[in-house]
């Protein structure tokens, strides 16, 4: 009998203060894009650094997605200047995200970053960042409008043009897409072995795929988590996501 469990997709979560105390969260958007859209059960990876082991939480995961967030990597990680007064980090998920992409892709585990989850993934395979985006010159307005409604803020902002051919190609079969944006950060040097997926008009990348990865590995800037039900194209996206997370946890069980 063939095993036809939910595949157990992690989901990285920020720190982030509850008056005095920290807690580890992930928006709802995530949880219920992995759970609905890729078909997936959900399991919050707290953003503890050092005290998890990537290798154990590997060894249980059939997926990862990389949320979104309001802090950004810090810079010593690409060898960046020092951010801006006021810049938010969150070192403990640095320190578990950046050893979780770089493993998950050794053991062929599937894996989508989101926004501050693609910047990750540049980041761990030796990209750079630019830090604030609208301020660089030559790109279009990619943050959002903090004082409109979410449905405005998450609404579609610029079209992107998909590379033909490649991994979201094969996955949404668009050759163009409209998405939403709300990003300050972008990609400044590409890391080696990311290969460009989608572009913005402003020449910008938005999405990467891992060129030696064995499975699904994708990053966009974008954030198709929201609502995900109801756009096809980023339905199309988690979709895939989830079909290469089934794959993976229909393999046997290794036996000790």
């Amino acid at each position: 009998m063939s095993d036809t469990r939910q595949p157990l997709i992690g989901i990285s979560c920020c720190t982030t203060s509850v008056g005095p105390h920290p807690f580890h969260m992930a928006g709802e958007k995530y949880i219920l894009a992995a759970l609905q859209g890729a078909g997936g059960l959900p399991l919050l990876i707290p953003a503890l650094g050092a005290h998890l082991s990537s290798d154990a939480l590997l060894e249980q995961l059939d997926g990862l997605l990389l949320t979104g967030s309001p802090s950004n990597v810090e810079p010593h990680h690409y060898s960046g200047p020092a951010s801006a007064p006021g810049t938010e980090h969150d070192p403990g998920r640095d320190a578990i995200t950046l050893p979780l992409i770089r493993g998950a892709v050794e053991r062929g585990i599937p894996l989508l970053g989101i926004c501050r989850g693609f910047q990750e993934m540049n980041v761990a395979f030796g990209g750079s960042l630019h830090q604030r985006l609208h301020e660089v010159g030559g790109f279009i307005e990619h943050r959002e409008d903090t004082s409109q409604p979410l449905e405005v803020q998450y609404g579609p902002a610029h079209e992107v043009r998909i590379e033909p051919g490649g991994l979201l190609d094969r996955a949404t079969g668009c050759s163009s897409a409209q998405v939403n944006s709300l990003h300050t950060q972008g990609v400044d040097r590409l890391a080696p072995g990311l290969q460009p997926e989608a572009v913005a008009p402003d020449g910008l990348i938005e999405a990467f795929s891992v060129s030696s990865a064995s499975t699904f590995a994708l990053g966009v800037q974008w954030h198709p988590e929201w609502k995900v039900m109801e756009n096809p194209f980023y339905l199309r996206i988690f979709k895939a996501f989830g079909d290469a997370c089934r794959v993976r946890a229909a393999r046997p069980k290794r036996t000790v």
